[in-house]
């Protein structure tokens, strides 16, 4: 063991955002604790973790029940940090909504417990700051910008309502008890096998897509970047605060059928589609900020 590397746990595991994160970690040399929550039967995700638990010396397998809170206290103990990935490869409902705000408030209470935790990342999405009545109206959206929650109900955009509620809740109970937390707020995640291993969250983000798209706010990530970006901000001391991360806003009608033929067979466009010649480019309205200067070492 490398006596360097703390312990650390990624919880859960087994989503598609956690699972890259456990192989960065492990890359690196970190001892991980990799959380699975319970599900019904075993995902493809949840074999290749087990699989890895088998050849990976520093990897420990924990299955955990969310609303469980003793469960997670089990997988925490002894880690300095958490990388806090909640996600629903089936996709979002109301109910949905209301698991992974009391998930979240589980894990973080369960690391104010864990006396040798010192950082929780938590992973949320760029769909819990850009959603408002008047989506257009706002010139830039920055760090400090949180989706309205009543828009998203009378919408149904229960991605953006799940995300929104469910980091405002971590934030609200880390402050309280005083622990040092980061959130990360990705873009739509791509990478290898996304439409088959998170098809269900995948499709729940793109709900609005036009309008994301006709308003500069339509943006993607590299499941690999975003991997790499939240190991940074737990290595960085001097991270703070909220980051939003993507790779790229769509803003061309060229760029916007390149993500939609990325995607299939999620979204399928007419057989021999072509582009309709629109010369119209939407402004880019996203800031990157605070995520441009972690990338380049100077978190603050």
């Amino acid at each position: 063991m490398d006596p360097d590397k703390p312990t650390v746990c990624v919880l859960d595991a087994s989503t598609y955002v956690g699972f890259w994160i456990l192989k960065g970690l492990l890359s690196r040399g970190y001892t991980v604790r990799a959380a699975i929550q319970k599900k019904g039967g075993e995902t493809e995700m949840e074999k290749k973790i087990k699989e890895l638990e088998r050849v990976e010396e520093k990897l420990v397998v924990f299955t955990v029940d969310m609303l469980d809170y003793h469960s997670i206290l089990v997988a925490l103990k002894g880690c300095s940090a958490l990388f806090c990935c909640l996600d629903c490869s089936d996709g979002y409902d109301d109910k949905i909504v209301d698991f992974e705000v009391r998930g979240a408030i589980n894990v973080v209470e369960a690391c104010a417990q864990t006396y040798s935790m010192h950082k929780i990342v938590f992973s949320s999405s760029l769909t819990a700051a850009i959603w408002r009545e008047n989506i257009g109206s706002t010139k830039d959206v920055d760090e400090r910008c949180w989706s309205d929650q009543e828009f998203c109900r009378k919408k149904k955009l229960w991605h953006a309502l799940a995300k929104t509620l469910s980091e405002k809740a971590a934030w609200a109970l880390a402050m309280d008890r005083m622990l040092n937390m980061v959130s990360v707020n990705a873009g739509l995640v791509l990478g290898p096998g996304v439409a088959q291993q998170n098809p269900g969250s995948t499709m729940s983000y793109l709900k609005g897509a036009a309008q994301m798209y006709e308003n500069g706010v339509l943006a993607f990530v590299k499941v690999s970047f975003l991997a790499d970006v939240h190991i940074r901000a737990f290595e960085d001391q001097s991270t703070t605060g909220r980051y939003f991360c993507f790779n790229q806003i769509v803003t061309t009608e060229e760029e916007a059928i390149t993500l939609a033929k990325g995607l299939s067979p999620l979204l399928s466009l007419p057989p021999r589609y072509e582009c309709q010649g629109s010369e119209e480019v939407y402004a880019e309205r996203l800031r990157t900020t605070k995520l441009n200067k972690l990338i380049e070492g100077t978190a603050c």
